[in-house]
């Protein structure tokens, strides 16, 4: 159970602290009703339109959920029993949303993938405006402007706020957390804070809980600083705090051991193999440069990367030239909240197997940084001292100059946007024919067929847009590492799931291929595959051209896909329209991706 705080003795408040202070109006507060409807209007649009960018998402979270609600679904070796590295806990709290929609009128499996879309926009938006609420009267209501400009104007969280993925659970549960250990007003939540990072590391993440860390330390500091009582009261939220965590991991130990029918802290076990592995750990799936953050980074978030990262070093320097007095307290908490951006970047950068979603966690804190560089630079660029060179600038040029910096931010994340949902929802759109989304879901093929992947494998966005009992398969293509198998549809033993405990075979934690995830093509149905007209490379063998085999496939349905091999990075980064003014080599490439159907 989350702890519950007692009422603090004033003292803890810190009242010579600005954070503690109640502020007048401002012009820059906006009702935080208003910001919410805001932030879900931006959340709805990710999950209307945002492409599943990571095949972890469907293999290790949607594929799952599907088995816990229908029956069957594609597994991945995390979930054997030998590993046991992802909690069902987290995945059953999805699959109960998403069964709350089969419930509702006109219910298809489509339907419920996107109802539990919306429900994470919903939680994601009301833990941004919790945040946002915090910002601003802690900080500056027009640092909580900023805020909000800087998350719904980025890519990233259009990318991060819809994905079924622990990391963006991460990210919500940051949200509150830093909102908790932030808010000092009435006392100080320490425990709540603890819970929340407490609640991101066990259901979601374990290491996104390190995020939490700097706030633990400014605790232990002004600990240190009080007095006797002081020092007792903050034990004491600490202790509420890692004693409803180790209860939550009580609860989420036994929830697993259910499905597994062992014993298992999945939350230890996802530590164990990303640290301590000696089979390699998650640097078999790939490496990166310590570059790869930085530039992926720049891409989502644009400017606001940038002011993020000078947003510490604006920070002292104001504080070295200002003439206002500013007390220990309200220096050190800005520092406090600026610290677990850098902490994270840094600590992430240095490891060498990297990915987009191990960010996600962290873009709250990236959005505050940025939001408060902003402010100071606005603070000195709004000086009127006509002594200062500032001050010589005309009011209206330095209008100009902010103003067009901002629309340049919106429009570049637009652009990145528009570019990523043209380019790559082709795997949500090419299924409607199958009867994916359609009430009664009729549609061609039979019940039961197959729908098969070869060099595809990782665009599959579900067995939810697979209607009538339809399964995914394989074929072989060039890839060797290991694919999914299935989760057995047995009903043996005690429990009504018994694939989550029974062993599964050709489940290996090297990555090593197995050959039994492979059918016959001759057994497919239906069959996934893109081509690239602009690719004049010659095909590996096991990757034919299957869409201009007339002979033995027809075509259902194509969508257009972006050709980035062949796209100059402008337009693989930004959406470039093909407009006739814009010379050849700029312009997108394009293939597509088609369901082609086996001719009787």
């Amino acid at each position: 159970m989350p702890p519950t705080e007692a009422q603090q003795p004033q003292q803890f408040v810190h009242p010579t602290a600005q954070h503690a202070r109640k502020k007048g109006p401002s012009s820059f507060m906006i009702e935080p009703i208003k910001v919410f409807y805001i932030f879900l209007a931006a959340n709805l649009a990710a999950a209307l339109f945002a492409p599943i960018q990571d095949c972890d998402e469907t293999f290790n979270y949607w594929e799952p959920t599907h088995y816990l609600s229908h029956g069957y679904g594609l597994q991945t070796w995390e979930y054997s029993p030998e590993y046991a590295i992802r909690s069902w806990f987290y995945v059953g709290l999805h699959a109960i949303v998403g069964n709350i929609r089969r419930l509702l009128p006109q219910s298809t499996k489509l339907a419920e993938f996107y109802f539990v879309r919306y429900v994470l926009a919903f939680v994601c938006s009301l833990c941004q405006v919790l945040f946002f609420r915090v910002i601003s009267f802690t900080l500056n209501p027009r640092i909580g402007l900023f805020f909000l400009m800087a998350t719904v104007m980025s890519p990233g969280n259009f990318h991060a706020s819809t994905a079924y993925l622990p990391s963006s659970f991460a990210m919500y549960t940051s949200l509150l957390g830093a909102a908790a250990f932030m808010n000092w007003r009435g006392g100080l939540r320490t425990s709540w804070g603890i819970w929340w990072f407490a609640v991101g590391g066990i259901l979601g993440w374990p290491f996104a809980s390190a995020l939490c860390a700097p706030f633990i330390v400014e605790e232990g500091i002004f600990a240190l600083l009080s007095d006797r009582q002081g020092f007792i009261q903050a034990i004491l939220r600490v202790s509420r705090g890692v004693v409803a965590a180790l209860l939550l991991l009580v609860g989420d130990t036994a929830i697993n051991t259910f499905f597994y029918k062992k014993i298992e802290v999945v939350s230890w076990n996802i530590v164990k193999y990303n640290i301590f592995s000696s089979t390699g750990g998650p640097n078999l799936y790939g490496t990166e440069p310590w570059t790869f953050y930085f530039r992926n980074l720049a891409i989502n978030f644009n400017i606001w990367f940038i002011l993020a990262l000078v947003s510490l070093p604006l920070f002292l320097l104001q504080k070295m030239v200002s003439t206002k007095q500013h007390s220990f307290q309200s220096g050190m908490r800005t520092v406090v909240f600026l610290s677990p951006f850098y902490m994270w970047l840094g600590i992430f950068s240095i490891q060498p197997h990297k990915e987009e979603r191990f960010m996600y966690p962290m873009y709250p804190f990236l959005a505050l940084n940025g939001a408060l560089g902003l402010h100071i630079i606005l603070s000195a660029f709004g000086n009127s001292d006509p002594k200062t060179l500032v001050g010589k600038i005309p009011a209206r040029l330095k209008l100009l100059v902010v103003a067009g910096g901002l629309l340049l931010s919106l429009d570049l994340g637009i652009a990145r946007i528009i570019g990523v949902y043209t380019g790559y929802s082709a795997p949500l759109k090419i299924y409607e024919a199958l009867g994916a989304g359609v009430t009664g879901e009729q549609g061609v093929g039979g019940r039961g067929d197959h729908v098969c992947f070869g060099k595809e494998w990782y665009r599959f966005p579900s067995s939810y847009f697979l209607p009538r009992d339809m399964h995914a398969k394989f074929v072989r293509s060039e890839f060797r590492g290991l694919l999914p198998g299935e989760f057995s549809e047995a009903r043996t033993g005690f429990g009504f799931w018994s694939g989550t405990w029974l062993p599964a075979k050709g489940m290996n934690d090297h990555n090593e291929e197995d050959t039994g995830k492979y059918v016959d093509i001759g057994h497919c149905a239906f069959l996934v595959d893109t081509q690239f007209p602009e690719s004049h490379d010659p095909l590996p063998p096991n990757e034919p051209d299957y869409i201009a085999d007339t002979e033995n496939w027809e075509i259902i349905k194509c969508e257009p896909f972006l050709d980035a091999a062949n796209t100059h990075l402008l337009a693989r980064v930004l959406w470039v329209p093909d407009w006739e003014f814009i010379p050849e080599k700029f312009r997108r490439k394009w293939g597509r991706h088609c369901l082609l159907q086996r001719k009787r």
